[in-house]
């Protein structure tokens, strides 16, 4: 069974993500880490201990990987909506059975398995290839080593996650994906013209706040 690990929040800069995240949800995200061989680098806010919101960018720091960056960051589509400001950009589910998801849909459907470490943190994942993931409605799977993962070590901001939403034109396709990752629960869906994912968060405060890919 898988479920939902985090949101992905994408900018140019981490600067410009963080004062993004604090301008709507009333925190700022505090200090991740980079990714090293994967070209970006990220910051993160605790959601409770089951849930926590990423803000990812790319990392000047390190040369241009030799495959695309993550959740599309590389695509000029994707870079010239950045222009405009940071945005909500896709979504991660956990799962304890990564191999045997990927197992079963292939690497053509699931995306490559690839492990990665910072710190104590260890992890592995796969993320949909490149435009088979229905614009980032279908999430990467992570399987975190500990059966934990990032969201317990986070200070909690006192912001939830109160539901992902997705909007596709081919909503079936959608949620048939989903159902194949056990996730047929995990998001409301609509059918709409137009590819959107929204998050509908509550602040510490009380606020209701909405983000959305577009």
């Amino acid at each position: 069974m898988a479920e939902i690990d985090h949101v992905v929040v994408g900018a140019r800069t981490l600067d410009e993500g963080a004062e993004y995240v604090a301008a709507h949800l009333g925190v700022r995200p505090g200090p991740g880490g980079t990714h090293e061989g994967y070209g970006t680098h990220n910051m993160l806010l605790g959601l409770g201990r089951a849930c926590y919101l990423e803000v990812i960018a790319p990392d000047p720091a390190q040369p241009a990987p030799p495959h695309p960056r993550m959740f599309d960051l590389d695509d000029p589509s994707m870079r010239l909506m950045l222009e405009s400001g940071p945005r909500l950009l896709a979504w991660v589910a956990r799962t304890p059975v990564l191999d045997a998801v990927v197992t079963r849909l292939g690497t053509h459907q699931a995306g490559a398995v690839r492990a990665m470490r910072r710190g104590k943190l260890a992890w592995r994942f796969a993320a949909p290839p490149q435009r088979q993931d229905m614009s980032n409605l279908i999430p990467a799977l992570i399987q975190w080593e500990d059966g934990k993962g990032a969201a317990p070590r986070l200070a909690d901001s006192g912001v939830r996650l109160v539901s992902l939403e997705a909007e596709h034109p081919d909503v079936d396709s959608l949620r048939n994906a989903l159902a194949q990752r056990g996730l047929e629960e995990a998001l409301r869906l609509r059918r709409s013209p137009h590819p959107r994912l929204l998050a509908r968060f509550t602040t510490a405060e009380g606020r209701e706040v909405v983000l959305a890919s577009n």
